[in-house]
């Protein structure tokens, strides 16, 4: 049996490793266009001078002989045959008996004046990225971070410990919104603020101003008038799969590559895992889902149940905070129940009698329970709002009937 993985990050390399651990007689061929193996999670480490570049390997040394992994790196995919089961590359062909896509996901910039050709324009996805903009701020003076986002908080974060002072251009109303509510985020904008970093927020970039020469940005250019002299921009606008190399391979898409419980795609034996396949893309679950993709690639019977919520972890300048699923009342409804003091924030959603959403801040001990109790959507009803932070799993039990839990509280 031949197993060929698209891509080297989590998914792909988690995949791989667990296949050889299932079958240690198959063959395993990994393609990636990225030269090295590198977490993306620390590009921005990277950028701050804190890592070197051999230290974002997340993989031992000698991974790839020691697991007889064939590796084509620096190779580019371009199509996908279903029918014949190969993959055509920069190189040639390869063919394949089951394979994973997990080649992640792509910056994706915004059709605004200059921003995808300019030669001082930046997105933050590879490590050629982080090396090109490290390079660049260490000579530039005016940097603008569009997009506010985990990705752009971390190389505003990076920048600071450069001894440069970003400004931030977000069209949201307050930065990592997606990650966080006005209260939590706000305590992290005080802190970057402090260091130096500006925030436009509510506000859009709708155009660019060139250099004499015609091939740099000067200045950024808001909705509402402002002009923000620029002589390097990064864009963290958000990202894409990286799925353009599978048009016509009959592999089903909607922005991502469609996948079951399973993580295979539409085709039989054609799987997917990561950024790519649309859901939660954080690392854990990268890697869940690359594990869970390969067992089933090698005949084991595997789920992956973990779409219920977004999770994250943040850490800026010591202040951790833990999010997790709907952060935000919106509708009528939902239950906001919040507890907080000067060293802490905490609050949970609550809908329908569930929690589907917690922000703790300040102090994130005792964070398994409540996503505990989130994923599987125990009834919370009964729980005074007052009583609700001390409760604990002691106070709850379990019964199983038709091979299915039921939790409830003890009474």
């Amino acid at each position: 049996m031949k197993h060929l993985i698209i891509g080297a990050g989590a998914a792909g390399l988690t995949a791989a490793k667990t296949i050889r651990e299932l079958a240690p007689n198959d063959e395993i061929v990994v393609i990636s266009s990225d030269e090295k193996v590198y977490s993306r999670c620390l590009l921005h480490r990277y950028i701050a001078g804190e890592r070197s570049e051999e230290s974002l390997s997340f993989v031992p040394e000698g991974f790839f002989e020691d697991n007889s992994i064939r590796w084509l790196n620096g190779v580019s995919v371009l199509s996908v045959n279903t029918i014949s089961k190969t993959v055509e590359h920069s190189r040639g062909y390869e063919a394949y008996d089951k394979l994973l896509i997990a080649t992640g996901a792509v910056s994706s910039v915004p059709p605004i004046g200059m921003l995808r050709e300019a030669r001082n324009a930046f997105g933050l996805r590879s490590f050629e990225d982080a090396k090109a903009i490290r390079e660049h701020a260490l000579r530039a003076e005016n940097i603008v971070i569009i997009g506010a986002g985990l990705v752009g908080m971390d190389v505003a974060y990076s920048l600071i410990e450069m001894g440069k002072k970003p400004v931030v251009v977000e069209m949201a109303e307050w930065i990592m919104s997606v990650n966080l509510d006005r209260k939590a985020a706000g305590a992290y904008q005080e802190l970057f603020e402090k260091q130096g970093c500006t925030f436009y927020l509510d506000k859009k970039v709708n155009g660019t101003i060139a250099n004499a020469s015609g091939n740099s940005i000067e200045y950024i250019t808001l909705e509402s008038g402002e002009i923000l002299p620029s002589d390097m921009v990064i864009v963290a606008a958000g990202v894409r799969p990286a799925i353009a190399f599978l048009d016509g391979s009959g592999i089903g898409q909607d922005r991502s590559v469609l996948v079951n419980e399973s993580m295979m795609t539409n085709v039989e034996g054609v799987y997917a895992a990561g950024d790519v396949a649309g859901l939660s893309g954080i690392w854990p679950n990268a890697m869940k889902q690359g594990e869970v993709a390969a067992k089933n690639m090698c005949g084991q019977k595997a789920v992956y149940d973990d779409r219920y919520a977004l999770k994250n972890t943040i850490n800026f300048f010591g202040l951790a905070t833990l999010s997790l699923g709907s952060l935000n009342a919106s509708d009528e409804d939902d239950i906001e129940i919040i507890r907080e003091d000067r060293n802490r924030y905490e609050k949970i959603v609550v809908n329908g009698g569930q929690a589907v959403g917690i922000i703790l801040q300040g102090e994130i001990s005792g964070s398994g329970f409540w996503q505990y109790l989130i994923k599987n959507g125990i009834d919370i009803s009964n729980i005074k709002k007052r009583m609700i932070w001390n409760f604990s799993y002691a106070d709850f039990y379990s019964t199983k009937e038709n091979g299915e839990y039921t939790y409830a509280i003890n009474k």
